[in-house]
């Protein structure tokens, strides 16, 4: 009766769970499969996933982009945009948290509590001054005030990679003292290697962040040979003939690609990076 109720109980949970998944994952497969219909179905038919006719020719069209840029050259940009700004703001989060977590100098408690305080600030009330300040240096129409602010650090991957810093114990960097190491050689030689978790979980995370971000390419990019994917997809509903719906849905389907092979490659170090960054050894 004990195993009975145990089956019975699993059963249960299992299927709760997977009726939240599928709630969850509907909205991304009507996307998909919505991107197969015909244009005039797609909103007429809406309670139905599967298309009277499947008009892949949606991909190819949707491909095609606008004015002689192609939807490579819109990944193409995107992927600039993501990988400069990831790497500029993990690496340089990096450097910042170590010295959070690691170096003592006056004023550290200020400056922590400073780079906290950043953090609750909605990005609404940086938007506008952020834009005068670039356009006063000549930035606006390029890749420029989209990455190079990037390189700056982030607060959220300061905070998170610095828990994970803590975790560490002094007494490897007191070795490394001892042999002479500078504290850049602690760095590089001790600390970046084992807190390579935290380091992925903050790529990932920034990853997710800059390739679906779409105000700042909205804000500072005003030719269409820059538009990133995410700025290119508004394009489908700018033109002046029928708005053509089987093109924007499969060109946002594609667009998770990148988002879906990037969490199933790295799945498990997010896991690992968030669980022990509230542990402090």
């Amino acid at each position: 009766m004990a195993h009975t109720n145990r089956r019975l109980k699993a059963f249960a949970y299992h299927l709760l769970v997977g009726g939240l998944a599928l709630i969850m994952l509907y909205p991304i497969i009507w996307l998909a499969m919505s991107s197969l219909k015909p244009n005039d179905e797609i909103f007429t038919t809406a309670y139905s996933l599967l298309p009277s006719s499947f008009e892949w020719s949606n991909y190819s069209k949707g491909w095609a982009g606008f004015g002689g840029n192609t939807f490579a050259n819109f990944y193409k940009n995107s992927f600039i945009i993501v990988i400069a700004s990831t790497f500029g703001a993990v690496a340089s989060s990096a450097l910042v948290a170590y010295g959070f977590a690691r170096v003592s100098y006056f004023g550290k408690a200020f400056w922590f509590t400073c780079m906290m305080i950043t953090m609750m600030l909605p990005r609404d009330v940086t938007m506008i001054p952020q834009y005068i300040l670039f356009s006063k240096l000549g930035w606006l129409a390029s890749f420029k005030p989209i990455i190079i602010p990037q390189f700056f650090a982030t607060p959220f991957f300061i905070f998170l990679i610095m828990q994970f810093i803590r975790t560490i114990p002094g007494e490897l960097d007191e070795a490394a003292k001892i042999d002479g190491c500078s504290r850049y050689g602690i760095f590089f030689r001790i600390i970046l290697p084992l807190i390579a978790p935290a380091l992925v979980t903050s790529t990932i995370f920034a990853f997710y962040w800059n390739w679906e971000d779409f105000i700042h390419p909205l804000l500072y990019l005003n030719n269409p040979d820059l538009f990133p994917v995410s700025l290119a997809l508004k394009l489908f509903l700018d033109t002046d003939a029928v708005n053509n719906w089987g093109g924007l849905f499969a060109m946002s389907t594609l667009s998770l690609v990148p988002i879906f092979v990037v969490f199933f490659l790295f799945q498990k170090y997010i896991v690992e990076g968030i669980s022990t960054t509230g542990l402090k050894g």
